[in-house]
């Protein structure tokens, strides 16, 4: 069965669009939620992670990625420690990549 993209759209409830309102806790989480999204980079699932950098209701997260199907993807964002403690809500899609810049690096 051949693989399809999905993407997902994370957000922060209101009360955490302060960061100076994060709990350890939460902190905790979101460094669960990284290192589930560069494991998933690394074994090539993951194609792309990232946020913008509003800290209000206009802000998100986005995870573009592999599965082999809904269900499967579903799970996959559902595992994701940010959404399943419910820090960040998720909102899948199937997802069509029309056009990639493979020169296209991060200087991290």
């Amino acid at each position: 069965m051949s693989m399809q993209t999905y993407i997902y759209l994370l957000r922060l409830p209101e009360r955490l669009y302060d960061p100076e309102c994060w709990t350890e806790e939460e902190k905790t989480i979101v460094s669960r939620h990284f290192s589930y999204l560069k494991k998933n980079v690394e074994s090539g699932v993951v194609v792309l992670a990232g946020r913008t950098e509003q800290t209000d209701e206009t802000g998100f997260g986005i995870v573009i990625f592999l599965a082999r199907n809904e269900t499967e993807a579903e799970r996959f964002m559902n595992n994701d420690p940010a959404v399943s403690s419910e820090i960040m809500t998720g909102e899948l899609s199937p997802y069509r990549l029309a056009l990639m810049n493979e020169k296209f690096s991060i200087g991290v």
